[in-house]
């Protein structure tokens, strides 16, 4: 007879099955005994960030630890390249993202540098890559895609995504097409509120789901949810949570029958409402097959209070046990697949510059007439970066613009990099001066500048109203000044001569870089 102190088989069942649908991340560079003990008890997947991540080698070793406890664990990663890094966040990224690939229109470029993402990671023991974004970036103020997009136009988008989901699965690595049913057309990031799409069902389907559908047909097994509403398919639930978008709309429509999996479950978007364990449990129910949880609630905590939620969720009649049985036959499945993937593909891990010459060709140059003599550069610039401030798919810390490769080819260069903060009384101001971003710029900028060639460098500036101003101010007072245009382009051509990436990664700043000095 069993002890009432211990749980009952069926206990330990629906515990296997909640943990089957979890993909938790973890802090640390070894794996913790808590991911160890979950792995012996049901768990089939978890998630990397940076923060587990020092360098190739150590990436390996951990994954090898992993798999020491389940050879077919699913071992995920958010590595769109670009923008969003986690094996490139603190040396800064080498492949320049998808807003550069759709702005260079070469599907067989952008397969190559899917490839080589996936040649990296099958060789660190990655299996999952929560990759591409596969949004339509129609909305140029989206404060969250921008340049994690392919751009706003549907068929460049649906052609490079196809693409990116070839080139990466030839490497042994699945994709995950992102965020269903499209992020692109909104003004709110998901992490801190609620987005919303105001198109109808005809104008999403028009616009945003041709990307998705191009996916499928590329051979994606897995597509992550967004956290947004769309009324036009479901006025109340958002589509992480949504049987109308995800059984209904993905499974139903575009026939779609593989691995759902949610964005990170912690975001306010869903849980400001429903909490964190609401939001588990509906989003299994709504259609979900894996939650995503880790990138701001990481640990054991974390994962026993959703493996809880989803077990009493069940108990309660909550949630039907068929749909957490089916979920979980979902994540079985797909992690055989994955595994044998892992092991059948052989890769070739040799370096590669494909991502160099994406982003030298991802380069637009125009120059103000009668200004063709400022370039190349004559002896070292002085260089201002206007930073803004990252939304959290981003890492902060990860190296970006052109001061730093500059400075290594032509020697002697100068740099400043300005916040918003900055510019309004923060850090870089004197104490006792006054709040002044005229006399900031001045003094940080325009002196040091004097007697040398000034090179501006902003990063999404159409976004940030702040940005637009000092970068007036600058040139009203320097109009030979060269403008580095990073992340999306504004449309406008401001300096003598204004250079867009299309991106803002190390690999795009060196591109530009090059080009100042007349490297290339």
């Amino acid at each position: 007879m069993e002890s009432s102190s211990r749980p009952s088989s069926r206990h330990q069942q629906l515990t296997r099955l909640a943990q089957t649908v979890l993909q938790p991340g973890f802090v640390g560079t070894t794996v913790p005994d808590w991911v160890r003990r979950g792995i012996a008890g049901g768990l089939t997947s978890v998630v990397l960030f940076g923060r587990n991540i020092v360098d190739p080698e150590q990436v390996a070793r951990l994954t090898a630890e992993l798999r020491a406890e389940n050879r077919d664990l699913i071992i995920a990663i958010d590595e769109e390249a670009g923008d969003v890094t986690r094996l490139e966040a603190w040396t800064g990224a080498s492949r320049p993202g998808n807003l550069a690939l759709g702005a260079v229109d070469d599907v067989d470029l952008t397969e190559s540098v899917a490839r080589d993402i996936g040649r990296e990671l099958h060789a660190a023991g990655i299996s999952l890559n929560y990759a591409p974004s596969a949004d339509v970036n129609s909305n140029p103020l989206n404060p969250v895609i921008g340049a994690r997009s392919f751009g706003a136009r549907t068929d460049v988008v649906s052609r490079h995504t196809a693409a990116w989901v070839r080139g990466l699965q030839s490497a042994g690595v699945a994709a995950c097409a992102k965020h269903f049913p499209g992020h692109g057309d909104t003004s709110v990031d998901s992490h801190h509120g609620l987005p919303r799409v105001s198109g109808s069902a005809e104008e999403i389907a028009a616009t945003a789901l041709p990307p998705f559908v191009a996916a499928m047909k590329a051979g994606v097994r897995v597509v992550m949810t967004a956290h947004l509403l769309a009324p036009a398919y479901d006025a109340e639930l958002p589509a992480t949570l949504s049987p109308r978008i995800l059984v209904d709309l993905l499974r139903g429509e575009l026939g779609f029958d593989g691995l759902v999996v949610t964005d990170g479950i912690e975001m306010s978007a869903v849980t400001a409402r429903y909490g964190i364990d609401g939001a588990t449990v509906r989003a299994v129910t709504g259609g979900a097959d894996a939650i995503c949880v880790g990138g701001e609630h990481a640990g054991e905590s974390t994962f026993d209070e959703l493996t809880d939620a989803l077990v009493q969720a069940v108990l309660d009649g909550t949630l039907p046990e068929a749909r957490i049985n089916e979920a979980a036959a979902r994540v079985a499945e797909f992690a055989a697949w994955s595994g044998s993937r892992m092991r059948a593909v052989a890769t070739d891990d040799a370096a590669s510059d494909i991502g160099l010459v994406a982003a030298r060709r991802a380069l637009r140059v125009s120059t103000e007439r009668g200004r063709d003599s400022v370039l190349p550069l004559v002896g070292a610039p002085h260089v201002v970066e206007l930073s803004p401030t990252m939304n959290l798919a981003v890492d902060g810390q990860t190296p970006w613009g052109v001061a730093a490769p500059l400075s290594e080819l032509l020697p002697g260069t100068t740099s400043v990099r300005l916040t918003e903060a900055d510019l309004t009384g923060g850090a870089l101001g004197e104490p006792g001066d006054p709040a002044d971003a005229g006399d900031l710029l001045d003094r940080k900028v325009l002196d040091p500048a004097a007697e040398r060639s000034l090179v501006v460098v902003v990063r999404d500036a159409a976004r940030h109203g702040w940005m637009s101003a000092a970068m007036a101010r600058l040139l009203g007072s320097r109009p030979d000044a060269v403008v580095v245009e990073m992340g999306v382009p504004n449309g406008a051509s401001p300096g003598a001569v204004h250079l867009v990436t299309h991106g803002a990664t190390r690999v795009s700043g060196l591109a530009a870089a090059e080009y100042l000095a007349g490297r290339r």
